[in-house]
């Protein structure tokens, strides 16, 4: 079972963008790399198209380094690490910092 999930809500530990919170949209764990919402926007030239005559810059989400986010903890609001326990036979993730199970 793996410690983090789509749609888990992270905060970012290291890096421009420390402090940043968002949802995980993309996790690529052969390159160690996470796709956070919101976070690690970077500009990038756009040539004209038919759907966009004018071109110019668009900002789009860059990956960022999988050691660089922490999962957030429900109740405290703050980075926790996960604990994987058994519980009925089944695999359940826990915050460690303040012991609420996660989605």
């Amino acid at each position: 079972m793996q410690k983090l999930k789509l749609k888990d809500e992270v905060i970012v530990t290291a890096g421009k963008d420390k402090g940043k919170t968002g949802e995980l949209a993309r996790v690529d764990y052969k390159n160690k790399k996470v796709l956070v919402s919101g976070v690690n926007l970077v500009k990038k030239a756009m040539k004209p198209t038919q759907e966009n005559p004018t071109g110019g810059f668009a900002e789009v989400e860059r990956p960022i380094s999988l050691s660089n986010i922490s999962v957030v903890s429900p109740k405290t609001k703050k980075a926790t690490r996960v604990r994987i326990e058994e519980k009925d036979g089944k695999n359940i993730r826990v915050a460690v910092a303040c012991g609420t199970t996660l989605k």
